[in-house]
């Protein structure tokens, strides 16, 4: 079997066993409106805010709700927790007492994190269809067929949707209306979620291709070629494309001519759903080989590795000068973003592939363990634990209520 064939059998069954995974994601919304962003900014930054770190909830378990199905994204915004589950249907719980307010069924799992902007709901689902539901209500506004499965979060700027599907190809929306703006046709399955910045939209793809479209056109402005497929989500800081592939090496390309600017070769493959995080001039990431690590994001070189017992599957969270991360080896680690030094790590049930959360003083994550956490930020102690009906692969995403 070749080394392809292989590496496609490995993605059938990713896809199988997300399935039964539960997969959310990270938004922080803004003070005038819905959020648009994965992980803290549209740019893909990883890097919480000190008011992120804000020390004001006492974590203590206030509702529960049960899906019939795993649990498979999740994003929050203006006191409601959007959340999409392998019981096909996307849910809008009350964020204070986690009653339903409603939920709409979609034809198959939605794995697909969702994304609020300006009072409606973008998710995907492996129906084929990305959908844009009205946040109030739950009814469909329109939906959008694609001829794959989207697995990509959908990222919105400007009044459009960008979406990637496993039909190759990337697709731009009209945000109020679903009218296909353009698309533009990889050469394989688009798993990786798009990232926008300057008018332009990063992506990576199956056929081992990083691209930059421009986010009014579609037309190509470059591709960069690793050996390998990319399915990370770029992050985009000072000009500067991170981007990791199965290659192993995590790339730092120019932003707007696609040059490589350097690469780092890990000891081992980065996991498929692995991306860079990059906060303060660090670029911070997980690898295959047990490792987290910090480099240089000028110069590519590594400025200290952290080694957990297993796999780093998750991307960093980094929030006041912490790293946050969690491992296969079952644990949730916190280390000073500096020099690497574990500052706590929190034992938990089983693997971490979840990315941590910071809000409040709290760090949430998510385990195969079926459970959700919430440790403390500074010491680690568990403030509260929430069981699940199955692992939790997902970033947990907390968003304050919008005035």
């Amino acid at each position: 079997m070749t080394d392809v064939n292989i590496k496609n059998v490995m993605i059938f069954l990713l896809i199988v066993t997300l399935l039964t995974l539960c997969v959310p994601n990270v938004a922080v919304a803004s003070k005038s409106n819905y959020s648009t962003s994965y992980y803290n900014t549209a740019r893909n930054t990883g890097d919480y805010s000190p008011a992120a770190m804000d020390s004001t909830s006492n974590g203590i378990l206030n509702w529960k709700y049960a899906t019939n199905g795993s649990v498979t994204s999740s994003a929050t915004c203006n006191s409601v927790v959007y959340i999409g589950s392998a019981d096909n249907n996307v849910y809008a719980l009350n964020a204070s007492t986690g009653t339903k307010v409603w939920n709409y069924t979609t034809g198959y799992t939605v794995t697909s994190s969702p994304t609020v902007a300006n009072g409606i709901v973008y998710i995907g689902s492996m129906d084929d269809n990305v959908y844009a539901l009205n946040a109030t209500t739950g009814m469909e506004i329109w939906s959008y067929n694609t001829e794959g499965f989207v697995m990509s979060s959908p990222t919105v700027a400007n009044g459009i949707v960008y979406v990637g599907s496993f039909d190759h190809n990337v697709y731009a929306l009209s945000a109020a209306t679903g009218t296909k703006v353009w698309n533009y046709t990889t050469g394989d399955a688009v798993y990786s979620s798009p990232t926008v910045d300057n008018g332009i939209v990063y992506v990576g793809s199956h056929d081992r291709n990083v691209y930059a479209l421009s986010a009014k056109t579609g037309v190509k402005m470059w591709n960069y070629t690793t050996t390998d497929f990319v399915f990370s989500k770029p992050a985009v800081a000072n000009r500067i494309v991170y981007i990791a592939s199965w290659d192993g090496n995590v790339y730092a390309l120019n932003a707007k001519t696609g040059t490589k600017v350097w690469s780092y070769k890990a000891g081992g493959e980065f996991l498929a759903h692995t991306s860079p995080t990059v906060a303060n001039g660090i670029v911070y990431i997980g690898s295959m080989d047990h490792n987290v690590y910090a480099l240089n994001a000028r110069t590519g070189v590594k400025m200290w590795n952290y080694t957990t017992g297993a796999s780093v599957a998750p991307p960093p969270t980094v929030a006041n000068g912490i790293v946050y991360v969690g491992s296969d080896d079952n644990n949730i680690y916190a280390l000073n973003a500096t020099t690497g030094t574990k500052l706590w790590n929190y034992a938990v049930g089983n693997r971490v592939e979840s990315s941590p959360t910071i809000a409040n003083g709290i760090v949430y994550a998510g385990s195969d363990d079926c459970n959700v956490y919430a440790l403390n930020a500074t010491t680690g102690t568990k403030v509260w634990s929430f069981a699940t009906g199955g692992p939790v692969e997902s970033s947990p995403t907390v968003a304050d209520v919008i005035g």
